[in-house]
């Protein structure tokens, strides 16, 4: 059995408040946002990366592949370390690793010497989200739970929307290592105010025995399922052995994990939160909304940059107006959602999803910027709508002992939710436009009035040959890439009503928003 250590004093601190509860709130929430920030702020940088080290652009994603490996490794661990060292130590020493491993990161002198700190940058990392998270909920009295989750959840869906753009500025008008040094102060500050404001309130801890074998499943599974995510679209999928085998090491360590977790007394990752029925059927949700959701976010400004050839910043300009409304509602619904049934404001945001897909999936190559920003806009009350909610939904019965297992497990369902529905959607984009490529090409013939004008026009030009024939495909290509995008809005539609019919099926008490975690 587990000796029970008590960390926190005899007497019960003071509750936090006024300034010093804001000063925290900004502490957690810029260390989760610094954390957040970096699964997508290197992408765009790759290319860059790339050639500045040597390597080939092809190996330069191990920049990105390397700390989402070792991140999804670290994320559903969180229970487990916190329970075994304290959670404001375990935050407050994940935010200072990773601010060390973000310094070496832009000092890195070889590519190799940058993916070793990319991983201890990531294994580092997994702590941070939803330690933030259960933290700051625990920080707020129960009445204000609600809000404590909406200026948390803020933080979390900006970062991976302003990422890119910063990524693309910080590269184009400094250098790249600038996307690992902005960490630096955020991280000090971040760490110094949780370390400050913290002392004292520290968490009961238990000597707890390593789960070896659990652990060690859990790093081999995850880590072969993560890489199979990563590199399956690049290798072909499932034409390549190299894939396979991934998928097949996955599997297996994963299935023994859950059967060996399932019957272990102290389990590195606690499935038994499972057995409520809000935690099971709230992270289910998450999960697939974030899939179908995350995969617009990848698809759009792939259709942007590659389709309707915007540049990597107005590209990100388009994207960033989903942020706006929900910055300003996330706050405003956590405040009050101890009034409001909770799955009937989730089920909205699947509803206000499914009609931005809709109006998505009627784009066309000439339409203008006005009109691509302004379904991202709307689109902002969805995820206002949809994230403090469902989350709040997902804890709602889950005692405060264990939210840090819960939010650790919740956010690692949701962080690769996330991976899998980028590969789900890049693979389908790529495969429907080479489908639609094929049935458009079979009507350039020149016994066609259409195709016969157009290279009349191309040919007064002065194209003709195998450049008019290049230009006949690249516009058989673009529309291809236009119909595919328009296909993938429209599935993406009928998943939210889906989804929307579904968030019924939870049970979350009465005045959930206010209770959440007891």
């Amino acid at each position: 059995m587990a000796a029970t250590v008590a960390a926190s004093p005899a007497a019960e601190p003071a509750q936090l408040s006024g300034g010093t509860l804001a000063l925290l709130t900004v502490g957690l929430a810029l260390g989760t946002f610094m954390e957040v920030l970096d699964t997508s702020i290197a992408n765009v940088a790759v290319p860059t990366i790339s050639g500045s080290l040597g390597v080939a652009t092809s190996e330069g994603t191990w920049v990105i592949s390397s700390y989402s490996v070792a991140s999804a490794i670290a994320v559903p661990l969180t229970g487990w370390l916190a329970r075994r060292v304290g959670e404001v130590r375990l935050f407050t020493l994940s935010v200072l690793l990773f601010t060390l491993a973000s310094a070496a990161c832009g000092f890195a002198a070889n590519f190799e010497t940058l993916i070793a700190f990319r991983l201890i940058q990531g294994l580092v990392s997994g702590p941070m989200v939803p330690l933030s998270q259960t933290i700051l909920m625990r920080s707020y009295p129960p009445a204000k739970r609600g809000l404590a989750l909406g200026l948390w959840a803020m933080t979390v869906i900006v970062a991976p929307i302003f990422g890119p753009v910063m990524g693309g500025w910080i590269t184009d008008n400094y250098t790249w290592p600038w996307i690992f040094y902005i960490n630096v102060p955020i991280g000090i500050f971040s760490g110094v105010c949780a370390y400050l404001l913290l002392r004292g309130r520290e968490t009961k801890t238990t000597k707890q025995r390593i789960d070896a074998i659990g652990l060690a499943l859990l790093v081999i599974g995850v880590s072969c399922l993560q890489m199979m995510l990563d590199l399956g679209k690049d290798r072909d999928w499932f034409n390549s052995n190299f894939i396979v085998a991934l998928a097949i090491i996955a599997a297996v360590s994963l299935a023994f994990m859950l059967v060996w977790e399932a019957t272990e007394k102290e389990p590195v990752v606690d499935l038994s939160l499972f057995r409520d029925r809000n935690f099971a059927l709230g992270a289910l949700i998450i999960s697939f909304g974030f899939m179908v959701f995350f995969g617009s976010v990848v698809i759009f400004p792939l259709w942007l940059q590659t389709v309707m050839g915007y540049t990597p910043g107005l590209a990100g300009l388009a994207t960033a107006p989903v942020g706006i409304l929900a910055l300003v509602l996330s706050p405003l619904i956590g405040r009050n959602m101890h009034k409001l049934d909770l799955r009937m404001v989730a089920s909205f945001a699947f509803v206000v999803f499914a009609v931005v897909s809709i109006w998505n999936s009627t784009f066309t190559l000439d339409v203008p910027f006005d009109h691509v920003i302004l379904p991202r806009l709307v689109q902002g009350i969805g995820v206002a709508c949809f994230f403090v909610p469902m989350t709040t939904i997902t804890l709602s019965s889950v005692p405060d002992e264990r939210l840090a297992s819960a939010s650790g497990l919740s956010n690692f369902l949701r962080t690769l939710s996330g991976a899998i529905g980028t590969a789900i959607s890049t693979t389908f984009w790529e495969d429907d436009a080479i489908r639609h490529h094929a049935i458009l090409a079979e009507s350039v013939t020149q016994a066609s009035q259409s195709t016969s004008a157009y290279s009349d026009a191309l040919s007064s030009l002065g194209i003709a040959g195998h450049a008019l024939t290049a230009q006949l495909n690249e516009v058989v290509t673009t529309q291809g890439y236009m119909m595919a995008t328009n296909d993938f809005f429209r599935i993406s539609a009928i998943a939210f009503v889906v989804l929307a019919a579904l968030v019924w099926i939870t049970k979350p008490k009465k005045g959930a928003g206010m209770s959440l975690g007891h």
